[in-house]
């Protein structure tokens, strides 16, 4: 019946099933198993001018983000703790800490003292009202030391990691799970997005669908800044604008605290 009914359609029965096939076959490629693959938000140096901003989108669009803060940005003025606060009573975002001084973007000084590299993280800590064990991101640094995860910065040299690498080891031993990130959403010196939103989807697609190795497959950590998003680089409609754009097509958004099982 079934040869029948499709040949009277000018269908035999081995066409269908090639039809099948390859409908199975693109339904388990689309878009490289996007529904797979997790992306992990993350905005850093806040409170900032555009820090409201990150966090209206993120409610509106009711996605997970990590924002790894300052503590001197933090404790500038009632206007940044109350951002702190905020952000700390949002049930899908993660406060994270990002230093206290940012190394005062002097990073090879900041990170030739050891005993000062901790203290400085603690004293974030205290300020952004964080406890043992701690998310945090080094400044200046991709760093990532977790329970199943360990890796330096390759941007910089060998002699450097060498000077360097104890400060990593003390503070994850002070109780600091240290995240880098995989990819970044770049901005000028004043803060503006270099890429289009456009741009920022198509190579997320690209990094996904190629060969090139995540810290953890299939786990992308998108690093992006709070400045960026300021009303004056359209800033909310860009930020709803990627989201949106990922959601639509099919990939995950992931908390921090789960991108490593044993945290």
């Amino acid at each position: 019946m079934l040869m029948a009914a499709s040949k009277r359609h000018g269908v035999t029965a081995s066409g269908m099933v090639i039809v099948w096939l390859l409908t199975a076959f693109v339904l388990a490629c689309w878009p490289a198993q996007a529904a797979d693959r997790t992306i992990y938000l993350t905005f850093d140096d806040g409170p900032l001018n555009g820090t409201t901003n990150v966090l209206d989108v993120l409610e509106a669009e009711n996605v997970p983000a990590t924002m790894f803060m300052v503590g001197l940005h933090a404790s500038s003025n009632q206007e940044s703790k109350a951002l702190v606060a905020r952000a700390r009573s949002m049930p899908l975002v993660t406060v994270g800490n990002h230093s206290y001084s940012h190394a005062y973007n002097k990073y090879r000084k900041f990170y030739a003292d050891t005993e000062a590299v901790v203290a400085d993280m603690v004293r974030a800590n205290a300020v952004l009202g964080l406890e043992m064990p701690a998310h945090a991101r080094l400044p200046g640094r991709n760093v990532f030391r977790l329970p199943n995860v360990s890796t330096n910065d390759l941007s910089i040299d060998r002699k450097e990691i060498g000077i360097e690498e104890p400060d990593y080891e003390f503070v994850a031993a002070t109780g600091f799970w240290l995240y880098g990130w995989d990819h970044e959403w770049v901005h000028d010196g004043t803060g503006k997005p270099v890429q289009s939103v456009k741009t920022m989807i198509s190579e997320i697609d690209h990094l996904f669908g190629g060969k090139v190795r995540f810290v953890r497959p299939n786990r992308l950590i998108l690093l992006m800044h709070d400045e960026m998003f300021q009303d004056t680089f359209n800033g909310p409609a860009n930020l709803t604008a990627l989201i949106q754009g990922l959601k639509q097509r099919g990939y995950k958004f992931g908390q921090i605290p789960d991108y490593d099982p044993l945290n």
